[in-house]
Order: C-alpha cells, then sequence, then structure tokens
C-alpha cells in the first residue's frame, strides 16, 4: 500500500496528463459509465465551514476512490489553509487499500481549477482572451494557474475582483512572482462588463452578479455554490443564458448554481446539458459568438478519480 504525502503527490502530478484525465472522466460521467452516489455533506455554520465526502468508479478501473474534502473558510485568519483533506485509493478487484493521498486538500483545489479551465474553454468564444476572476481566495489562484496553461496558446488576460483590497492585492504579487500578470479591477460590475469569461470562486450565500452586467457572448464558470445555500448568479441571469452547462445535472439542480433557478419554475433538467456531453461533441456549448453561456462546476467524484490516477501513474513513473 501507497502512503503519499502532499510534497509526493505535487511532485507526481503532470498537468497535461491531468487535463486529459479529466476530460475523459466528464465525457465517462456523461456516458452514464461513472457510478456516482449522492455526496455526503456536513455544514458547520457556527465555524463558517464544511465538509464534502464524495466517491465513485469508474466502469473498468482497477480501483475506485473515496474523498474527504473540507473548506472551513474563516481559517486563514486564524493562520491556517482554508482546505483540507485526503483520498483514498482502494482495488475495485479485491477491496483493499491500493492508496493513502494525504494530499491535505491540494488535489481538490487541483481538480476544482482544472475542471474550471476545460469548462471556460469549452464555454467561452473562440477569439475570447479576457477572463474575469470573482474572488482573491486559494481557489482563485488555482483557476487562474490552471487558465493560464490550458489557454496558453491564446495568451489570457487576467482581471480580477474581490471584496478585500488586501486579497486581491496579495493574489497580484503572488501571482505576477509566477510570471502572470493580474489587472485589479474595483468594481464587480465593471469587471463583468470587460471580461470575456468570467470564473466565479466565492462561498456567496446571496446572488452577487447580476443579468444585466452580462454582455452578450460572455461566458461564465460558476464554481462556488457547491453545496445547499450557496449561490453566485441571480436566477434571471441562469433563465437568460442560451446555454446551461452541468458537470452533474442532479447536483447542479440540486444544490448547485442552477438550483435557485429550477427551484422557482424557469429551468428543469432539459434545458441544461453535461459538461461531458460538451466536450464528446454530441451538443455545442454554443450556436453563435453572442450566446450568454454559463458552466455550472459542483465537483464531482469521477474528477477526484481521474486526479487520483494521475498521482498513482505519476509515481509509477518516478
Amino acid at each position: 500500500m501507497l502512503d503519499l504525502s502532499r510534497a509526493e503527490i505535487e511532485a507526481a502530478v503532470d498537468l497535461d496528463r491531468a487535463f486529459i484525465a479529466l476530460e475523459e472522466g466528464f465525457k465517462a460521467a456523461a456516458a452514464g459509465q461513472v457510478q456516482m452516489p449522492p455526496v455526503g455533506y456536513l455544514g458547520f455554520p457556527a465555524h463558517n465551514g464544511d465538509c464534502h465526502i464524495k466517491f465513485g468508479h469508474i466502469a473498468g478501473d482497477p480501483i475506485f476512490v473515496v474523498k474527504i474534502a473540507t473548506g472551513f473558510y474563516d481559517n486563514p485568519a486564524k493562520g491556517l489553509p482554508t482546505t483540507s483533506g485526503m483520498m483514498i485509493a482502494l482495488s475495485a478487484e479485491t477491496g483493499a487499500v491500493v492508496a493513502i493521498l494525504r494530499d491535505e486538500g491540494w488535489l481538490t483545489d487541483l481538480r476544482t481549477a482544472l475542471a474550471g479551465a476545460i469548462a471556460t474553454r469549452a464555454g467561452m468564444r473562440a477569439d475570447a482572451r479576457r477572463i474575469g476572476i470573482v474572488g482573491a481566495g486559494t481557489q482563485a489562484r488555482f483557476q487562474i494557474r490552471a487558465a493560464a496553461h490550458l489557454l496558453r496558446e491564446r495568451e489570457p488576460c487576467f482581471a480580477v475582483w474581490a471584496r478585500s483590497p488586501e486579497k486581491l492585492e496579495a493574489l497580484r504579487r503572488d501571482l505576477e512572482g509566477e510570471g502572470i500578470a493580474i489587472e485589479s479591477v474595483v468594481e464587480l460590475e465593471a469587471l463583468c462588463a470587460q471580461s470575456e469569461a468570467l470564473i466565479t470562486v466565492t462561498p456567496a450565500a446571496v446572488p452577487i452578479i447580476h443579468g444585466d452586467w452580462i454582455r452578450p457572448g460572455t461566458h461564465i464558470t460558476a464554481l462556488g455554490a457547491d453545496a445547499p445555500g450557496k449561490q453566485e448568479l441571480d436566477s434571471a441571469l441562469v433563465a437568460l443564458a442560451d446555454t446551461r452547462i452541468a458537470d452533474s445535472l442532479e447536483q447542479s439542480l440540486d444544490h448547485g448554481e442552477f438550483a435557485a433557478a429550477a427551484a422557482v419554475g424557469l429551468i428543469d433538467a432539459g434545458d441544461c446539458v453535461e459538461l461531458g456531453a460538451v466536450l464528446a461533441g454530441d451538443v455545442p456549448a454554443r450556436r453563435s459568438d453572442d450566446d450568454i453561456t454559463i458552466a455550472d462546476l459542483t465537483g464531482i467524484a469521477v474528477q477526484d478519480i481521474a486526479i487520483a490516477r494521475v498521482v498513482l501513474d505519476g509515481v509509477g513513473r518516478q
């Protein structure tokens, strides 16, 4: 049995292989080839935290994966990381534990960012380069790095808005040190108006982005609403979209960004498509350069399976 530390895990990940693995995982999920039971969720409102337990198996794979991931959003003020967790890979033939991945939440952050970049590339216009990021926490950094890597041939430019000017400046300095230039934007409405694609990564409980802020042709990848009670986009904007892309229709309509619009009858499952179907070429992400497209990513177990396989394959190549 392998027992891998975060440092060993980070050293084993090849980003290009990881992007491919996630895309194939989304396709398998949309094709009905993945067992993914409902997400386990624990809320800790007194401490502004939550825990997700996700697990699943891709048909034919030699392993299945169980993942525990926590997010406690007041931790930075205590000098602690926002996220933590671990993954366990088990044999699909014997049930024996194959590997413990003590990633401290790093793999969840990474696979979330890779999915965000994949969905953004799939939904944005072919000529789009200007990407607005809503939020300046850990996931904002991961999203920018992932998008910069996957979309490098387009030479994307990034602008960021956050409630905290201090966090925004810290993000700008950090990424500038990595060679990624960031423009800071003071007003969220201005960021929306100026962006050709938006990636939202906040734990907002009430909508912060409104339909009349979004110009035709814009793509939005919304990642914040990964649990009940979270919502970043107003329901009118969700209803306005020409294409709605979900990593999982079941999750998005139950507790994702699309849930609020579905709850009041503005949309239903027939008005949405799954990301895997878009990636497979079964349905188009957009039909016109003027379309508004929204991807709602709640995080699904196939991402954890895919990224765990990338780690184990990487360890095997070392």
